[in-house]
């Protein structure tokens, strides 16, 4: 069953900022705790592995569908044999006054079935909390108050 979930917080920072450290996805593990590394594979795809319950590791390619910089990045989950979860939405930067800007993510996700499917259902039991918690990370992360620890 696909879920759709949308989150907003402002942060102190530009759009030009704040579009700088989101389009770099390798950044994502600095502020979103249950993800363990995203790397490139190519132009517009990228690689994510997030820490599931009981030490699994959940893993998907995600396909850069939209890129207006400064504005707006959409993406979107590539066919894959063994992509544990299907995903999709965008992140939008809207500039507001004294050099804030309010950050916006839409996500959409369906998790897929078999073990891993029902450990990422799990791990998702919360959406909303997870990407509340994640938005709260970013702009600590942004505003320079966040530290994460190394593994």
């Amino acid at each position: 069953m696909q879920e759709q979930i949308t989150r907003s917080i402002i942060v102190k920072a530009s759009p030009e900022e704040a579009y700088g450290i989101w389009s770099n996805f390798e950044n994502f593990p600095y502020f979103m705790k249950h993800i363990k590394s995203i790397s490139k594979t190519g132009p517009n795809a990228s690689h994510w592995i997030m820490e599931g319950p009981l030490g699994k590791e959940i893993d998907w390619v995600a396909e850069t569908t939209l890129d207006e910089a400064n504005q707006r990045i959409g993406w979107s989950t590539k066919d894959r044999d063994h992509g544990d979860i299907k995903t999709s939405g965008q992140v939008s930067f809207k500039p507001l006054s004294n050099g804030q800007t309010e950050v916006t993510v839409m996500l959409q996700y369906v998790p897929l079935g078999g073990v891993v499917g029902t450990i990422g259902a799990k791990l998702l039991a919360n959406p909303e909390g997870q990407l509340e918690e994640d938005l709260s990370n970013f702009k600590s992360y942004i505003e320079g108050h966040y530290e994460r620890t190394v593994r």
